[in-house]
Parts: structure tokens; sequence; C-alpha cells
């Protein structure tokens, strides 16, 4: 299905383009195309259905007082409160008086089993639900970059669906959401398509989980996931399922285990690498387990009170030291 959005929809995040590409980075914006799958949610009851289900204010896309949000990022619960979906979702609807429009970013490996999640609690409720195979998503980094964007994407407003900021942290630079086969030096002049392994390594480098593989779901906890460092949840919205352990677990204060960005001694063998495989302490205490690693870099599930210590990585025995860091982009005060 292709969603067609306006000039005016496109350029949401404008204000904020020259900021971006005048930003760290060497040489030109970098463009990696995301195998991750959209779906289209749209209809009278689309917000108000997605917020029963979702970890996020949804309401913040459909601009109740103050400006709406071009884009929100959440998790899916199960009942107990454990990670089901990571999504990123996208607002098409340009005013509140509209229907609303909304594009939902998940991974394309549970796309399947996330429109069932869906349509198992629609019931009646008046939203239509369908893939979007047309349309293809990209992760914008940035580079030093001193042109204006802004009149390249009024031009090219009918590519360019989306672009806005990655809402989940500045130092994932931006999203893009374009029609399959756009010409992406149009939308972005002096950009270039970069290596998916290499935003990988960005993403493993900040500590940023994405994907079932790195949010194993009905395993993965949301605030030991850093879904509140990632701007992912509201503790003030109405109930959504798996709230009740979520809300307990933040009122008590307590999170003794956080993924964290790893660095290892050597690189990783290409395979062999079991799930889960376990972090010991010098002393041969467990400390966490590995969620996802490449070559030198990986993030891991680790307790905090350990994260000082001289870690391994035990892969069959083997022993692989590694350490691990607090991300600058954190909440200083979860740095102390």
């Amino acid at each position: 299905m292709l969603v067609r959005a306006g000039t005016a929809a496109a350029v949401t995040a404008l204000p904020g383009l020259r900021r971006l590409w005048r930003g760290g980075g060497n040489g030109a914006a970098a463009c990696f195309p995301l195998g991750r799958a959209l779906l289209d949610v749209r209809g009278a009851e689309a917000a108000l259905f997605l917020q029963g289900l979702l970890t996020n204010d949804v309401t913040r896309l459909a601009a109740g007082t103050g400006p709406p949000a071009a884009a929100l990022y959440a998790h899916a619960l199960n009942v107990q409160g454990r990670c089901l979906y990571d999504v990123i979702l996208y607002r098409l609807h340009k005013s509140p008086e509209e229907e609303p429009h909304i594009l939902l970013e998940c991974d394309s490996s549970v796309l399947d089993a996330i429109q069932k999640h869906l349509k198992l609690y629609k019931i009646r409720r008046k939203v239509n639900i369908t893939p979007c195979l047309d349309l293809s998503l990209w992760a914008v980094i940035p580079g030093e970059w001193t042109g204006d964007i802004a009149s390249s994407l009024a031009k090219c407003a009918d590519q360019a669906l989306i672009l806005t900021p990655d809402p989940r942290t500045e130092v994932m630079g931006w999203r893009l959401i374009t029609k399959k086969g756009a010409n992406l030096s149009e939308i972005i002049p002096g950009s270039h398509i970069g290596n998916i392994q290499d935003y990988h390594r960005h993403r493993y480098k900040q500590g940023i989980p994405e994907g079932v593989k790195d949010l194993p779901p009905g395993i993965a906890l949301p605030l030991e996931s850093n879904l509140a460092y990632m701007n992912g949840i509201s503790f003030t919205k109405g109930c959504y399922i798996g709230q009740e352990l979520t809300a307990r677990t933040h009122h008590m204060g307590v999170i003794r285990k956080r993924l964290l960005p790893v660095r290892f001694s050597a690189p990783l063998p290409k395979d062999g690498i079991p799930e889960g495989a376990e972090i010991l302490t010098e002393s041969g205490k467990s400390a966490g387990k590995l969620r996802v690693g490449g070559s030198e870099l990986g993030i891991a599930l680790l307790r905090l009170a350990n994260i000082n210590e001289p870690l391994y990585l035990n892969i069959g025995g083997d022993k692989v030291k590694l350490t691990a860091g607090i991300p600058e982009w954190w909440p200083k005060r979860a740095s102390k």
C-alpha cells in the first residue's frame, strides 16, 4: 500500500535539519538501508488503539495540547511486562482534525507476528492495518555538510515521505522513509549509501538495541533495556498491556542490570557464539549475558555492580576479555 504525503508532512522536521548536517562525523551523511518492516495503521481509533498496547503516549502523535510529535519510540509488552516488539511510530496526518494515520516500524522477522498481535486486540475498533511493501526505510547518520537541505527536500517531498530525528536519542541521527527506488542523492544531496554493518557497529558503540535479537521476545525487560533513557515510555499515561510490573519497577527505583555497550579485546568469531553467552567476572561469578556482537563490539545485559571489574565472555570454555562503558548520551544522573 503506497502512503502519499504532501510537502508539509515530508518536511515536518525542517527546523533542525541544518543543525544535523553541521554535526559531528566526517564526510557526507551516510544512508543505511534498514531491513525493518513498516505497517500502515490508520482509522478514527488508530491512536487510541495503539495507546492501549504500547509503552509510550501515542496521543502525542494526535496533537492534543502543544505541537504533535513526528515520531515516537515504544515497546509492546506481554502481560508479564516483558518486551515483545520494539517499534517506532511515525505521524502522517497533518492536523488533529484529520483521521489518525500512523506508520509503525518493526523488525521484519516478526511482521506476521505483530500483525496477529495487533489484530487480536483490534476487536471492532475502526482501524485498518496493512503492510507497506512499497516503502523503504533508512537510517541517516550525519557527517559534515553545510548545504541547505530545505529547498531540496521541498522539491522532492513526493519521494521523502518522512524525514525526522530518531526519537530514541540524538546520536542515532535521523529516520528517512521513501518510496522504493527513490533517488537518495536528490533527497539528501551529497549523501551516500552506507554498509549496514557500519550502522550496526554504530548502534553497538552507543548501546542501542534494535530488533528481536537484541531484545528477545518474552525475555527482555523494558527498563533493563533502557527504554526510559530512549524516550520510549510514559509513566503518566493510562493503562496498557504489561504496565503493572514496569510501573512497579520504576517506582521502586531499583534496576540492577542494564544493556550496555561492550568492547572485546579480540574480534569475536563470526560463527559459533551461542545466544545469550555468559559473561563472567575474574572470580568466575556471572555478571550478565551477551545479547549481540560483531567483530570487537557488542551489547550485553550486565549487572551494574560488576561493570568496572575485569569481565570475560565465556565461549565454549574459552574466555575473551571485554570492557563495558556508560554511553555519553545517557542522562548524567544515570552514569553516577
